[in-house]
């Protein structure tokens, strides 16, 4: 199975890389450089001595050499130092503090004053003073006092440091919005790790022929130029979710060996205006750089948006300021630099004209849900590392999955061998991809126990659904009938084509009118009520009344004219004149009304045939496709091919 893309390194950006030579590694650069950081443990060092130096002086009050003297004289001083004419002394008992100050003393510091003609020694040697040789007030050493100035000098070093690792690995964050960018760093793939291309990918060869041409340039591009002929610079790829839009393009670039890198639209969108085109024109160079390399933009619709519409707002000047700059990147290619530009989306109706116009999106590539054959080949691809049972046929998996994408289909292998977990089985079995069939397209089972006239009306319901179904010509044949109540349905019926239909005839979507108004009919019928158990039938028949009459051109009162545009999220009223909108309705209702009478006449005409399917359906709650024709008495028409 394919790779996963590598996550990416840098929050800021928006892109992920593959096959991309590693950049060289940047040099480190200190924030505010070495000099910075030099002035400021001066700096700190500078204000450390001053705070140690006034800590230093510690408490000892100073005192009068008059009081000094008089200590010395009441015989209360017990030893003195002195240095010069300063004094240090200590008191024995200790003295109320000079000046009025609240507190005592017994150590003080004073000045002898130099026309003092006093006797001091013989008084001091009278009170048998202590004179010591060592100071009565001890200071630190400037040897200490340097080893504590420099603590918050290396504390600062080491704070810096770690402040410069972050902000280098990170720049991007609150650096980058003030224009500091770390350079890009390309996210390449695992060691060893093997890269998509086109074997990985199958169902859509038609799709692949058309980006064969985008490979063979970009692996022989002397070729082109020689020839005189230019690449498209950019492929856009259209078409529903899931059907690996993105795997194609990832399969591109690993089949021409070329460097890949992949973005989604809505990364590059920011609050401040301007970020996004940065992240454009960092993203572009980064691609030059590595030549020959692809871009691909995921969900380009995001900000690929007609412009114009509504504008005015700081968002949308963003994000088209963002596109702006993606129109220039491309535009200002030259054939030379063998940069080429994939994107995808799923609304290539609303993009802007100057995004697809020849020179940018030149080339539009239209993905659709794969055939019969295509599903099979997809479902080979997605159990390679799925061990299968002799009994796994998945070509009848194929057949019974009409419609189904790339991504519905490995979702369901992967149900399947979650379920062949979960039952203990060594190997996935054709019941396990049947199983998990059911619950991809029916919903999960919900452990509801259902009163017993409540289960008769259900059943009653789903056997409307089906033998209607069965009695349409050219209707889907019943797949599975269930009254097992699953995701928000209380029953189900299953009808599936047995081959890819691609146009669709009056005939048959009133067939599907009538099967879907089925249920609510069978309830008319027997119980001569109608529930809330038919909502969602009702939002289907609306759904094909509607297109039937205002866009196919089923109806003669409405004409061969599309009345309400495809668009479902667009309001259809302003689309046609309000007479003609009237028209639509009437018809319609029309429609349904004429399906509905038609299906209550054929539920009472095929009463018997429906109380048998309803019986069977509440003996064994489930119906297959051969259970359910023989209990109704109803011979299957032949398998189409």
């Amino acid at each position: 199975m394919a790779n996963p893309v590598p996550p990416r390194d840098r929050t800021d950006q928006p892109w992920r890389s593959e096959g991309a030579p590693p950049p060289p590694p940047a040099k480190k650069k200190m924030p505010g450089g070495w000099g910075g950081l030099i002035l400021t443990a001066l700096i700190v060092y500078l204000i450390a001595n001053l705070v140690l130096s006034f800590f230093n002086r510690g408490d000892e009050p100073t005192i009068s050499y008059t009081e000094f003297s008089r200590q010395v004289a009441s015989g209360n001083v017990t030893k003195i130092y002195s240095k010069g004419d300063a004094i240090q002394g200590e008191l024995k008992n200790k003295q109320p503090l000079p000046n009025g100050d609240e507190g005592d003393y017994s150590k003080f510091v004073t000045q002898r004053p130099a026309f003092a003609d006093d006797d001091l020694w013989a008084q001091l040697t009278k009170q048998n003073v202590t004179v010591t040789a060592e100071p009565v007030v001890q200071e630190r050493s400037f040897l200490a006092n340097l080893l504590i100035s420099l603590a918050p000098m290396l504390l600062l070093v080491v704070l810096w440091i770690f402040i410069a690792r972050r902000m280098s690995s990170g720049m991007g964050g609150a650096g980058g919005m003030l224009g500091r960018k770390a350079p890009p760093k390309p996210v390449e793939l695992e060691a060893g790790a093997k890269r998509t291309t086109f074997a990985d990918v199958a169902g859509i060869d038609e799709v692949e022929g058309e980006l064969n041409d985008v490979v063979d340039f970009l692996k022989n591009p002397q070729a082109y130029r020689e020839m005189g002929a230019r690449m498209p610079r950019g492929v856009l790829l259209a078409g529903p979710p899931g059907t690996g839009k993105t795997l194609l393009a990832r399969a591109v670039a690993g089949e021409a060996g070329v460097p890949f890198f992949s973005a989604s639209a809505s990364e590059f969108i920011e609050m401040i205006v301007g970020v996004g085109a940065s992240r454009v024109r960092e993203l572009f160079a980064e691609a030059r750089k590595v030549a020959p390399a692809i871009i691909f933009i995921d969900e380009i619709d995001t900000i690929g948006r007609a412009r114009g519409g509504g504008s005015g707002m700081g968002g949308h000047d963003e994000r088209e300021q963002t596109l702006n700059q993606i129109l220039t990147e491309m535009d200002g290619f030259t054939g030379s630099e063998g940069v080429i530009v994939l994107a995808a989306t799923n609304r290539a109706d609303v993009l802007d004209p100057a995004l697809t116009r020849p020179g940018r999106f030149d080339r539009i590539v239209h993905v659709n849900p794969p055939d019969r054959g295509g599903r099979e080949a997809i479902l080979k691809i997605h159990t390679r590392e799925i061990p299968l049972a002799k009994d796994v046929d998945l070509e009848h998996v194929a057949r019974t999955t009409p419609g189904m994408t790339g991504a519905e289909l490995a979702n369901l292998a992967n149900e399947a061998a979650l379920l062949a977990v979960k039952r203990d089985q060594r190997a996935v079995t054709q019941s396990d991809l049947s199983d998990a069939l059911e619950k991809v397209q029916l919903g999960a089972e919900r452990p509801l126990v259902m009163p017993a006239e409540e289960r008769r009306r259900t059943a009653y319901h789903e056997s409307g659904h089906a033998l209607l179904g069965m009695l349409q010509p050219g209707a889907d044949p019943v797949r599975k009938i269930t009254i097992v109540p699953r995701g928000r349905a209380l029953g189900v019926t299953l009808s599936t084509p047995d081959a890819d239909r691609y146009a669709y005839t009056e005939e048959y979507l009133r067939g599907r009118i009538i099967g879907a108004l089925g249920g609510m009919a069978a309830e008319q019928v027997v119980f001569g009520v109608v529930t809330t158990g038919a909502e969602s039938d009702l939002e289907q028949v609306t759904n094909i009344a509607r297109g039937m009459a205002g866009r196919w051109g089923m109806s003669e009162l409405v004409g061969r004219l599309t009345a309400i545009p495809s668009d479902a999220q667009q309001a259809y009223g302003l689309s046609a004149a309000p007479a003609t909108l009237d028209t639509v309705d009437a018809e319609m209702r029309r429609i349904v009304d004429e399906c509905y009478e038609s299906a209550v006449r054929q539920l009472h005409e095929h009463r018997g045939r429906l109380d048998a399917l309803a019986a069977a359906l509440l003996e064994n709650e489930t119906l297959e496709e051969a259970d359910a024709y023989r209990a109704a008495g109803i011979t299957r028409a032949a398998r189409e091919d």
